[in-house]
């Protein structure tokens, strides 16, 4: 869009360049807005200042690059306040040992933002309790700021498509504490297409912990009825593109797998049932959604045992370590419980992933890395499909299975042929397929 919109340019300070604010500072640059995205990471900005994108998003560098006039890195409050009139929040809100969410990053920027009178709004972009803006409304006031609006704006951004997301949502939710700050931040995203949802700011909060909750049940739901359709000799690919037809439910998340991870499924569910919990209130459901993600990880280890025994002294590779394609993030990623697992079966661990940069802890430093899936499954006993790249499907299975110590391959995501890996000479498993 590159600033071609005919419409006010507003001042915007976002803070936090994480994952969501890289996104929404560069989106709202790319919309026509002067943005300054501050962090208090010096690294981070420093990477940034130099042009180099700290996270893998697709569209996401060459967006902060065509925008560098209307776009700046800064590690400085003032200069990320000054002139500003929309203020951000959109740093991370972990789990706390409670498992509630963890508010001490919002609180950190909300007390930051004492003395900026010149502000019109402050919105929330972080994924927090609903009642956390009731709580921020009243810090605001206090602090001498109660001219300034307050809004909930939560994302709806998938990693490795949120780009596209923000520029063409399924809709722009604004929870406001007043029709002025509703206008304002609605008229913010004017150029993006998609429309305007406004509502008061708790159940705005509401409704992005209820969407990723519905989406994380509909996930588990395929992946039960995955495990019938083992026991029954029913195909689950089938079921679910039978089902997906059907205009009422449709046929996104209808894949079956090993189950959801990343930033915001697990968190969003976990905090949700906190929720509920510190109501007095038990969400029987959503708990069932969640041990049947748990379970799903631990069924693809009791396939392998099935087929091979103890997998003690076993190599086992996992070809694919990020919670998707697309991305870089670890966060969450089934690969992580795989080889935790794995490991305290005694057995020894190959990795190939073309993007993940795993920590330096456990269970990664007791694994080894290789730059192909042939070079990680050379040599194994198995081998779990545990990331859907596209690279697997250019892969030479037949020459993979022939050097294989066992070719019995796990298929996690169910992205390969089941006649042909056979063919190649695999010992095929996959997901609720006969």
């Amino acid at each position: 869009m590159d600033g071609q919109v005919d419409k006010p340019e507003r001042r915007v300070a976002v803070f936090g360049a994480g994952y969501i604010g890289l996104v929404t500072g560069a989106c709202l640059a790319d919309l026509g807005h002067q943005v300054v995205v501050r962090d208090i990471n010096p690294e981070k900005i420093r990477l940034l200042q130099a042009g180099d994108i700290p996270i893998y998003e697709p569209g996401l560098g060459d967006m902060i690059a065509r925008n560098k006039e209307r776009l700046a890195f800064t590690l400085d409050l003032r200069e990320a306040l000054d002139g500003a009139e929309i203020a951000y929040v959109c740093v991370d809100t972990p789990p706390s040992a409670s498992g509630d969410a963890d508010l001490s990053r919002v609180w950190s920027v909300v007390k930051s933002l004492e003395g900026a009178a010149h502000l019109r709004a402050v919105v929330m972009k972080s994924t927090v309790p609903v009642g956390t803006g009731t709580r921020v409304r009243a810090a605001l006031d206090a602090a001498g700021l109660g001219h300034v609006g307050y809004a909930s704006n939560p994302e709806f951004t998938a990693e490795g498509t949120a780009v596209n997301d923000f520029l063409h949502p399924d809709r722009i939710v604004v929870g406001a504490t007043d029709d002025a700050t509703a206008r304002l931040i609605s008229e913010l995203h004017e150029g993006v297409d998609g429309p305007v949802v406004v509502m008061d700011v708790r159940s705005a909060e509401m409704v992005k912990l209820a969407s990723n909750a519905l989406l994380a049940t509909k996930i588990s739901f395929i992946n039960e009825i995955a495990t019938l359709c083992e026991k029954t000799g029913a195909d689950v690919e089938e079921v679910a593109r039978a089902v997906g037809l059907d205009h009422r439910l449709g046929h996104h998340f209808l894949r079956p797998g090993i189950g959801w991870g990343g930033s915001c499924f697990p968190k969003d569910s976990e905090a949700l049932r906190q929720l509920a919990s510190n109501t007095g209130y038990h969400l029987q459901l959503l708990s069932a959604v969640i041990e049947v993600n748990n379970l799903q990880k631990r069924r693809a280890i009791q396939k392998l045992k099935d087929e091979l025994g103890t997998l003690l002294g076993k190599r086992v590779a996992l070809l694919g370590l990020t919670f998707k394609p697309g991305t870089d993030d670890m966060r969450e990623a089934p690969s992580t419980v795989l080889a935790a697992r794995l490991l305290a079966e005694g057995a020894e661990v190959r990795c190939w992933d073309p993007m993940a940069r795993p920590a330096e802890t456990e269970p990664w430093t007791s694994t080894s890395r290789h730059a192909t899936p042939e070079l990680a499954v050379e040599g194994a006993d198995a081998a779990i499909v545990v990331t859907e790249w596209s690279q697997l499907q250019e892969v030479e299975w037949a020459r993979a299975a022939a050097a294989m110590r066992r070719p019995v391959l796990f298929d996690g995501r169910n992205v390969l042929d089941p006649a042909g890996m056979r063919a190649a000479g695999f010992t095929y498993l996959s997901v609720g397929r006969p």
